[in-house]
C-alpha cells in the first residue's frame, strides 16, 4: 500500500493513458484501475489543469497532454539510455574481454548509443551515432524478436525492405521471422559475419516498464575467439546485463 495514495493513483491514471491507442471515458479509466469514479475524475481535473491530460468534451474522454509530451522530450534529452547504459556495458566488456555496445531501433535501423571497445579488439562498424538495417545485426534482431507479429511485417512488407552489406543474412520476411522466432525462443540474438565478415554479435533486448523493447546490448567479437557452443554462455552475461539497464530505466 503507498503511503501517498493521491500520488500513487494520479501516476497509475497517466500510465494508463499513455497505453491507450486514443482518448478514453473517465468510467474506463475508473473500471481498469479499481478507483472510484469520484476519485478519477478529481484527478483527472487536476491533470487537465497542469497540461498533462486533454479533456475532449463532445466525446466526453481523456488522453494525454502537451506537458506529458514535454516530459517524454526531457526524457529523450537527458540521453538516460546512454548514461546509463555506458557503465553496465563498460563493466561487460571488462569482464569478458569483447567490445559491446548498446543500440535503439529506428525504424528498420538501429542506432548506436554507446560504443565500448575492448583492449586490442578492432576498431568496429558500430560507433555512436551509426545506423545500420536492424534485421542484419544481432540487436536489431534482439529487439525485431520483441515486436508484435502485425508490427514486425509493417515495418518489412516486401523484397525492397532487406538492406544488403555483405550477401548475408534474410532477403525476405519469412527468413526474418524464422530468425526472431529463433531469437525469442533462444533469449537472445545473434548475427554471424551479416556485417563484419570473421566478426560475430549475440544480443539481447533490453525491456521498458511496459514491456516493450527500449534498446538492445550486444557483445561483438572475432568468430575465432568464441567458438557457437560458448555463445550461449556469453549471452547469459549479455542477459544480466540487459536486466540490469532494465531495471534502472524503470527507476528501480
Amino acid at each position: 500500500m503507498s503511503k501517498v495514495p493521491a500520488a500513487d493513483n494520479t501516476l497509475r491514471i497517466l500510465a494508463f493513458l499513455a497505453t491507450q491507442r486514443g482518448p478514453v471515458p473517465a468510467a474506463a479509466i475508473a473500471a481498469s484501475l479499481g478507483l472510484p469514479r469520484s476519485t478519477v475524475y478529481h484527478l483527472l481535473t487536476v491533470l487537465a489543469e497542469h497540461g498533462f491530460v486533454l479533456h475532449f468534451p463532445e466525446a466526453r474522454r481523456y488522453g494525454l497532454g502537451v506537458a506529458a509530451y514535454e516530459l517524454s522530450s526531457g526524457f529523450s534529452r537527458q540521453q538516460p539510455l546512454s548514461r546509463l547504459g555506458r557503465p553496465i556495458v563498460a563493466a561487460l566488456v571488462d569482464a569478458l574481454g569483447e567490445s559491446g555496445h548498446v543500440a535503439v531501433l529506428h525504424g528498420r535501423d538501429v542506432v548506436y548509443i554507446v560504443e565500448e571497445r575492448a583492449p586490442r579488439r578492432p576498431r568496429l562498424v558500430t560507433d555512436v551515432g551509426v545506423r545500420l538495417p536492424a534485421h542484419l545485426t544481432a540487436s536489431g534482431r534482439a529487439l525485431l524478436a520483441s515486436l508484435p507479429p502485425g508490427q514486425l511485417r509493417a515495418l518489412y512488407p516486401d523484397a525492397d525492405a532487406f538492406e544488403d552489406r555483405t550477401g548475408a543474412g534474410p532477403h525476405s520476411y519469412a527468413e526474418l521471422r524464422r530468425l526472431v522466432v529463433e531469437a525469442r525462443e533462444r533469449g537472445y540474438a545473434t548475427e554471424d559475419g551479416d556485417v563484419t565478415p570473421g566478426f560475430a554479435s549475440v544480443a539481447v533486448s533490453v525491456r521498458d516498464h511496459a514491456g516493450w523493447p527500449a534498446a538492445g546490448i550486444a557483445v561483438t567479437f572475432p568468430r575465432e575467439n568464441v567458438p557457437p557452443a560458448e555463445w550461449d554462455a556469453l549471452a547469459a552475461r549479455v542477459r544480466e546485463a540487459a536486466a540490469e539497464l532494465s531495471r534502472r530505466i524503470r527507476g528501480s
